[in-house]
């Protein structure tokens, strides 16, 4: 499978007026581009505002003055150059900074701004840490995107995750499901492996990325297939994001499409306030109210999916809202303190993160007694549980 880094490589790129031209080119002079045939072969270059040309095409909005390179404080859970251990159940190896395609949403943009990109990073330290760390069960293979190595590569990894006793999971987190679907579907070894990996007591996931229904093609519905017949659960994640999936009726379409084929929808994301990424974000309440309304028109199996803010304290869980406020959990914590708050704030409409709603107080009321409508003057609060 051929890709493309030139966005001048792609004849929609002459169509455009030199001006446009010109301020692309700056774009990917500060954000790359990289995109699969196959992907770009589903997009409607006819439409200004096809979805998944947003997904992978640049944005002149994507120099705007906003955002942080790591909004996740990632670095500050980094023990070793690409582990990083947040939670103490899972650790996540970065094994590349190269993906089948570079989403212009991504969260992890620093990995290939400044510095040049690693096809493979060395991992050998990392995994005599987790070899001595016994609480940790899940390793999550992360990037880029870990089905950018060849089989043999990858291969050797698994093979020496599995040794480790204590490991029980490995998820394998890839968007090629979407953007080349071939990776899966032209390489039997690939299969093998997964068969030979995930056993009945000890499985491979795969954290499958699509972001549109329309990325479900008929080659990635294929492939998901073969994964799942090699014994892998698939599971699929996403963002939301302006523009691609901000229509109810849409994210539901992707929901209910992705429980069809047997995979599980999981986490919905509020999208990080990265560098670049203004032009994707929208408020945290209408991110909420998408979802609700597209569970509306989901069968339980097609809204398993949590709402979350991936923030630095941890997974914080949107789970209500009414006139005057919003109600958020922690449905993961870096400190395990954190699971005993219930949130409560304000509401606030132009709020895109977590922390646009601080500061958040402690109080001392059971949260049952806060969730009522007709109070407007619930100040931003915790209630302890």
């Amino acid at each position: 499978m051929d890709y493309i880094t030139d966005i001048t490589q792609i004849p929609y790129f002459h169509s455009l007026e030199k001006r446009e031209q010109d301020q692309l080119l700056h774009v990917t002079s500060q954000y790359p581009f990289r995109a699969s045939k196959h992907y770009l072969s589903l997009i409607n270059w006819n439409n200004p505002t096809d979805p998944l040309k947003r997904i992978i095409f640049p944005d002149t909005g994507e120099c705007n003055s906003y955002g942080s390179q790591d909004p996740s404080r990632e670095e500050q859970y980094t023990v070793l150059p690409g582990l990083q251990h947040k939670y103490p159940q899972t650790a996540l190896l970065l094994l590349s900074d190269v993906c089948g395609g570079i989403c212009r949403f991504c969260f992890r943009k620093r990995l290939f701004m400044d510095c040049p990109r690693q096809t493979v990073r060395d991992y050998s330290d990392a995994l005599n840490y987790v070899r001595e760390h016994h609480e940790i069960s899940n390793i999550l293979l992360s990037g880029g995107d870990p089905l950018i190595l060849s089989t043999p590569r990858l291969k050797k990894i698994i093979h020496e995750i599995r040794g480790i006793e204590h490991i029980r999971i490995i998820r394998i987190g890839t968007k090629m499901l979407a953007y080349n679907p071939y990776r899966i579907t032209d390489d039997q070894e690939l299969c093998d492996l997964i068969t030979a990996a995930s056993t009945a007591e000890k499985k491979i996931y795969i954290m499958a990325h699509f972001n549109h229904p329309r990325e479900i093609s008929p080659q990635s519905i294929t492939a998901i297939d073969l994964l799942q017949r090699a014994g892998a659960v698939v599971v699929n994640q996403t963002p939301v994001i302006e523009g691609v999936n901000t229509d109810p009726a849409v994210m539901a379409d992707l929901l209910r499409k992705l429980s069809f084929i047997g995979v599980s929808p999981y986490y919905v994301f509020q999208c990080r306030p990265t560098v670049g990424n203004e032009v994707f974000t929208v408020p945290v309440e209408r991110s909420y109210q998408i979802m609700q309304s597209a569970f509306e028109r989901c069968s339980g199996l097609a809204k398993r999916a949590r709402f979350i803010i991936s923030h630095s304290t941890g997974k914080i869980e949107v789970v209500g809202q009414n006139k005057h406020n919003v109600f958020l959990r922690y449905h993961q914590a870096a400190d395990s303190r954190d699971y005993q708050k219930f949130m409560i704030s304000q509401s606030n409409p132009e709020a895109r993160w977590f922390d646009d709603y601080l500061p958040i107080t402690h109080i001392d009321s059971p949260f049952h007694e806060l969730l009522y409508d007709s109070d407007p003057g619930i100040e931003s609060r915790t209630a302890t549980l």
